[in-house]
Parts: C-alpha cells; sequence; structure tokens
C-alpha cells in the first residue's frame, strides 16, 4: 500500500445520508473473488437501473474519474464488510468526506488507504457550497489536515495514529513491526524473568 500527504484530485457530492455498507456493495456480490475487482459493484443499486443499465444521471457515472466523495451523514454504517472499501479502492475512491462514519468502516478505510475526512456539519456544507459545478477540483493535505476547494479551506478531524498510517502506507502490522525492537527487548526480559515458563528446546 502507498503512503500519501498530498491529495490533488476531482471531488464529487453524493450528499444521501446513511449510505451503508449494503449499498456501497451488495451482499449478492460478496463472492466475487477479490483478485477480480470490485469497482463495478459500487453503489451497484443506485447508479445501475433494473436492467443493470448505468444511470447517465448519477453523480460517479457522470465523472467517473472522481476520486474524492463528498457524502452524506453515518456513511459506511451498517455491516462490518471490508468489501465495502475495496469497492471504492478499486473505483479509485481515495477520500471520502463526511459529518460521520461507521467506526468499522473508518477503521477498514484507514487499513487501506482511504482517508475518512471527518467535518463539523457547517463545514460539509462550506465545501458542498462551494461547488460552482457538479465536478470540482480539490486538495487534501493530510500534513495540515486541511481540506481545499477553490478558495474555501476546511479543517477535518482525523486520529494521529491513522494519520501516520495513511502517510507511511501502513496497516495493523505494519504499524507494529515500528516497534520490532521495543517487542525484542520486552520478550527477552520476560524470559530471563520467566525463563520457567518457555517450551524446552528440543
Amino acid at each position: 500500500m502507498n503512503g500519501w500527504t498530498t491529495h490533488h484530485c476531482t471531488a464529487v457530492c453524493l450528499a444521501t445520508d446513511n449510505i451503508d455498507t449494503d449499498q456501497l456493495i451488495p451482499a449478492r456480490f460478496m463472492s466475487q473473488p477479490r483478485v477480480d475487482g470490485y469497482a463495478e459493484f459500487l453503489l451497484h443499486d443506485m447508479r445501475r437501473d433494473e436492467q443493470g443499465q448505468l444511470n447517465p444521471e448519477f453523480i460517479l457515472n457522470q465523472h467517473p474519474t472522481a476520486t474524492v466523495l463528498i457524502a452524506g451523514k453515518n456513511f459506511g454504517s451498517g455491516s462490518s464488510r471490508e468489501a465495502a472499501v475495496y469497492a471504492l479502492l478499486d473505483s479509485d475512491i481515495r477520500v471520502v468526506i463526511s459529518e460521520s462514519f461507521g467506526d468499522i468502516f473508518a477503521a477498514n478505510a484507514i487499513n487501506n488507504g482511504v482517508l475518512p475526512a471527518q467535518v463539523t456539519g457547517d463545514h460539509w456544507h462550506v465545501l458542498r457550497n462551494s461547488m460552482t459545478t457538479p465536478a470540482v477540483d480539490c486538495t487534501v493535505d493530510l500534513n495540515s489536515s486541511i481540506i481545499c476547494i477553490g478558495d474555501q479551506k476546511v479543517p477535518f478531524a482525523i486520529d494521529t495514529t491513522w494519520r501516520l498510517k495513511l502517510i507511511n502506507g501502513w496497516d495493523d502490522t505494519d504499524l507494529t513491526r515500528q516497534h520490532q525492537s521495543q517487542i525484542e527487548q520486552y520478550r527477552k526480559a520476560h524470559y530471563q524473568k520467566n525463563e520457567w515458563s518457555w517450551p524446552i528446546p528440543e
């Protein structure tokens, strides 16, 4: 996973509240092998009609190269399926901006290099109102925790450890490995104090 600090991109707005993980990728597609990609399933039932044809009015169909999604409240609620993040990632969505996120979704997003940028309601409306066209240029800066659209700059909230993971491209395992020397020191000290508790070498 590649790390990043600044993302220059195209942003679009999907101002629908409570988009849950089953909407992000419906359960009937969960048997699809991960290696085949999940992009075509992202928001499938919102993007397509009953015949499976793309709805030309849907914002992501109009602007398929957008990589930032300004979304409604409570984005990513529902089940814990990590495939919801895979669907975003495979569609090149790197940042989702919302007032609130499902907790498990947000953690899964970070571990896959996708930023769940949480903003206040007032700042969300500032960003939304700054969109003079359906798709606009946008810059997201992890170091400063600032989102820029046009002349508007708003802050977003992110946990310090989550920021570190995104900048370095780390998941939880990579983060743990950064403490390898301390782990080894603890292991050695624990063994010296409790040698009786360790298996006898064959």
